[in-house]
């Protein structure tokens, strides 16, 4: 299958830094026409397209910037926070085309009737950090960012914010806190941030991939964006793909793409396919039944998954599924910020029966335990981070608990045999 480039457009410069060659390569142009509109009509027409947020919830885009409070003036806020393990197309856009972000942001801006943006950037990404800084002063050279955007009345302007290395701040909330200065905690909702989000302000939080097609819907309209992918979950989509396929990277299909014709232009599977995970580690763990699978949030959902942020990670016949039940536990129970009970102790138990079982000291009874613990979890958990452990491994069960069980048995003989 081949790509539906539109982010891949803007990201062929030699110096994604040089706003003259996002210029030449159509950059700016949704926001010049925007600008030439009202708010309302920039809102109706990113509604209209049906995009949905990038970042994994897959919320539409249109409902959460018309649910911004018209009490106190709202701010607009990125979250390039990307820290879901085998995800790196946030990455990818931030070096390749920054500007891309910008304009995005400035146009979010305009619809809700923001002056003021943050972009928090993982921290982790440094480089990124130092470089997006240098894009925001140019755009603010160049009359993009600021007093008078584009000779309008408008004015916006953007800081960037580094992060502090919490996995857990990928969640909106927790990011908000983490800006303000608070430990980065997920708090209660209601109220929602487009109520009262940073500073007590409302706030819209979007996440890098979906502000960066916001330029493509607000130049050739709602009607176009919807070409692409399915009806109930439209526009192209950044897929990131790892693991045991011949050409890793990321690539910028249709919603709606195969996993197989994922894979595909990904090269193929290196070896015999055995297993895909979609959407990180927090995510879904097929077999090869995965391959009839739309990638769509609509789709996966349908299907009992999840698509997440959209990353494919690919495992062939020489994995050992009772080693990925490790990374999962180990995963999980290094980033949990410990706030609530439940997500504390059980992605404690977690890792330590997970690590028994992979060293050969586990016991079938470990199985049971872990997914009545997950499930508690699920129930108890302050935030969907604790309560996202249950997807893996109960589809990991799903295809490979035979797998475990028999590796489990193995080492129990191999030990008695001593």
């Amino acid at each position: 299958m081949s790509e539906t480039p539109f982010i891949k457009h803007f990201a062929v410069s030699e110096n994604p830094l040089d706003l003259q060659s996002y210029v030449e390569l159509g950059g700016t142009k949704g926001l010049t026409r925007v600008l030439k509109g009202t708010p309302e009509q920039a809102l109706r027409t990113v509604a209209d397209s049906g995009l949905r947020g990038r970042g994994g919830a897959g919320f539409d885009t249109g409902k959460k910037w018309a649910s911004v409070s018209k009490v106190g003036e709202p701010f607009v806020v990125c979250n390039a926070d990307e820290g879901e393990p085998g995800t790196f197309k946030d990455r990818f856009i931030l070096e390749k085309a920054p500007y891309l972000v910008i304009e995005g942001m400035t146009i979010a801006a305009y619809a809700v009737g923001a002056r003021e943006g943050v972009i928090y950037i993982r921290g982790e990404y440094p480089k990124i950090v130092e470089d997006f800084e240098q894009a925001v002063a140019a755009s603010r050279a160049a009359g993009l960012l600021g007093k008078t955007i584009c000779g309008s009345s408008f004015e916006f302007d953007i800081a960037v914010k580094k992060g502090g290395g919490s996995y857990v701040v990928g969640d909106e909330t927790a990011l908000l806190n983490s800006i303000m200065g608070n430990r980065g905690y997920p708090w209660l909702k209601p109220p929602f941030p487009t109520e009262k989000g940073l500073w007590d302000r409302p706030t819209v939080v979007n996440n890098v991939e979906t502000l960066s097609y916001v330029p493509l819907i607000a130049e050739r309209g709602a009607a176009a964006f919807r070409t692409y992918g399915p009806k109930e979950c439209p526009g192209p989509k950044l897929f990131c793909v790892s693991g045991h396929v011949r050409k890793p990277g990321v690539f910028e299909l249709p919603m709606g793409t195969r996993v197989s014709e994922l894979i595909d232009a990904a090269g193929g599977v290196a070896g015999n396919l055995k297993a895909v995970q979609i959407g990180g580690t927090a995510g879904p763990v097929y077999d090869n039944r995965a391959l009839d699978f739309a990638l769509d949030y609509s789709s996966m959902q349908r299907v009992g998954g999840a698509l997440g942020s959209g990353a494919v990670v690919v495992m062939n016949s020489t994995v050992n599924m009772v080693h990925v039940l490790e990374v999962v536990a180990r995963f999980f129970s290094e980033e949990s910020c410990g706030q609530c009970f439940p997500c504390r102790y059980g992605t404690r138990q977690l890792e330590y029966m997970a690590n028994k079982i992979a060293a050969g000291e586990g016991t079938l009874a470990y199985l049971d335990r872990i997914l009545e613990t997950v499930e508690i979890m699920n129930a108890a958990s302050f935030c969907p981070f604790g309560q996202s452990v249950a997807l893996p491994i109960r589809t990991l069960y799903a295809s490979f608990r035979s797998e475990i069980e028999a590796f489990i048995k193995q080492q129990q003989y191999v030990r008695e045999a001593i």
